[in-house]
């Protein structure tokens, strides 16, 4: 059984424009340190997935509709709030993407790293200091002791991350998910990072989820990768799968748009249009009025996910299975 597993999820968001599909009958599993990367433009589900698993979504226009969230086999959607917050922070933890704005500006950084253990294991006074910071230093903060006191305007933009990090691991979850946790940092400042997290994701075994839009981060991060468009999985499979051997038009559009030093070309190629209206999705694909090798099916029926390969699938038309 693996350590996590999403069947069929449903994310809606009742407007008065009507209902929209934020996610839409996403499936996927998650091994014990095993990182996950979720990509695709912006709107394409990708975050809206990830506060679906800690059942944060945004309420009440928002609500998780359908499916399974199987931690350890316990389904989540079944547990009432209070059994919630139990796992939240526990066993499942999230790093949002701006610490500056998921940080309390009005609280030290001591009592933000602390409340998550004197909530969930009952530390109080020496004990709970120390766990903090030990905390920070596994988070390689430097002076640890002396900054408790510090705010969080008091951090430069990648201590803070590191702050929220330490904040989200710091009761040792089973699953960690990283909502595009570089966003903020420059290129120096991200390699540290990612590193950092690296290294404590092997010494803890914790299961990554990793939000970026950034292929070069998926690239040097990620065991396996979902492409996410229009709240639905177009493809998933290893990094070396989806990288090699992109199989849906819309993986193998991004890909084109990377910039590469060995082609001489004056400008990055573009996928043309824009990402279809949640709200009002056109019948079939929802890639279909952007991809320049849709069919008359396309734009009739929605492509069902196919096995073309061993652990690669993708929601395609022309992707062909692979034969039993």
């Amino acid at each position: 059984m693996p350590l996590l597993a999403v069947e069929d999820l449903k994310t809606y968001f009742f407007t008065r424009r009507g209902v929209v599909k934020a996610v839409d009958g996403v499936s996927f599993t998650l091994e014990a340190g095993e990182t996950l990367a979720l990509v695709g433009e912006s709107g394409s589900g990708k975050s809206v997935t990830c506060l679906s698993l800690v059942r944060l979504v945004p309420e009440p226009a928002g609500r998780i509709v359908g499916g399974r969230i199987l931690l350890d086999g316990d389904d989540l959607l079944a547990k009432n709030p209070r059994q919630m917050r139990r796992v939240r922070g526990k066993q499942i933890a999230m790093v949002l993407q701006d610490p500056m704005t998921s940080l309390n500006p009005g609280l030290t950084i001591g009592t933000q790293v602390g409340e998550v253990m004197r909530l969930h294991q009952g530390i109080r006074g020496r004990s709970l200091r120390e766990r903090v910071v030990d905390a920070l230093r596994r988070l390689r903060i430097s002076a640890a002791e002396s900054r408790l006191g510090q705010f969080p305007h008091q951090f430069s933009g990648g201590m803070r991350q590191r702050v929220s990090s330490a904040i989200a691991l710091s009761c040792a979850p089973r699953v960690l998910i990283a909502d595009e946790p570089t966003t903020s940092l420059d290129v120096t400042i991200q390699a540290q990072y990612l590193e950092l997290l690296k290294e404590v994701q092997a010494a803890a075994g914790v299961a990554v989820i990793l939000v970026t839009h950034d292929f070069g981060i998926v690239a040097a991060n990620a065991d396996r990768v979902a492409v996410m468009y229009a709240g639905r999985i177009v493809e998933m499979g290893t990094t070396l799968q989806v990288f090699n051997n992109p199989r849906h038009p819309y993986t193998q559009a991004l890909l084109r748009c990377l910039p590469d030093v060995d082609l001489k070309r004056e400008q990055l190629v573009e996928i043309g249009g824009q990402p279809p209206d949640l709200a009002a999705l056109p019948p079939g694909c929802p890639f279909a009025p952007r991809c320049s090798e849709r069919q008359p099916i396309c734009e009739r029926s929605l492509p069902p996910a196919v096995t073309v390969d061993a652990g690669h699938t993708a929601a395609c038309f022309l992707a062909v299975a692979t034969p039993a």
